[in-house]
């Protein structure tokens, strides 16, 4: 089935109205996003602050969200770039939120998506885990903080040894993702 003329010139005016609506309206703290490239509205960069008094405060995280054709009748696919340890995102930066899937609806923007992203950083849904390691720690406090940081000083060590020295590669760190061992 084509897609009309009509329907993409639609998903073209709201992103340019959406685009529009970040760059005069401040954004609430803590997000932002923008077109990744001059050249199309189809795919944004954005990011998002952990929210105080969470185990991600004060962290940035990057996404993307690329629009499909049927937007904003269809929600836009929303990968965290930034490696992160939650109960609603897995290793490849998937996120699980039911405004991204079934409870969807035409007036949500990418403001709406990502005040939500920026909510469900500090109030997972434990019921729904992508990351079932975090989703067993998330009540822990010490336990799920040491965790974060220590992805959080991976990345910063990695990011150190890359422009230390040239020769040295960089794992990609301990996999934080593992199938559940205990059957529900």
């Amino acid at each position: 089935m084509a897609i009309s003329t009509k329907s993409n010139t639609n998903y073209i005016q709201r992103l340019q109205t959406e685009l529009y609506n970040q760059m005069t309206t401040p954004s609430p703290p803590g997000i932002s996003a923008f077109p990744s490239s001059e050249d199309s509205l189809t795919i944004w960069t954005a990011t998002i602050t952990g929210p105080s008094k969470t185990p991600y405060a004060n962290l940035k995280f990057e996404v993307t969200l690329t629009f499909p054709t049927t937007y904003p009748y269809k929600p836009p696919l929303v990968k965290f770039i930034t490696k992160t340890f939650h109960p609603n995102i897995d290793s490849n930066g998937n996120v699980c939120l039911d405004i991204l899937k079934n409870k969807w609806s035409a007036v949500y923007n990418i403001r709406t998506v990502l005040i939500s992203l920026q909510v469900l950083l500090g109030d997972p849904n434990n019921e729904s885990p992508l990351n079932w390691v975090a989703a067993e720690l998330w009540g822990k406090e010490d336990a799920f903080n040491k965790k974060i940081l220590e992805i959080y000083d991976y990345k910063e060590e990695e990011e150190e040894e890359e422009y230390d020295d040239d020769e040295k590669s960089c794992s990609s760190g301990t996999e934080i993702e593992q199938e559940k061992k205990q059957t529900i």
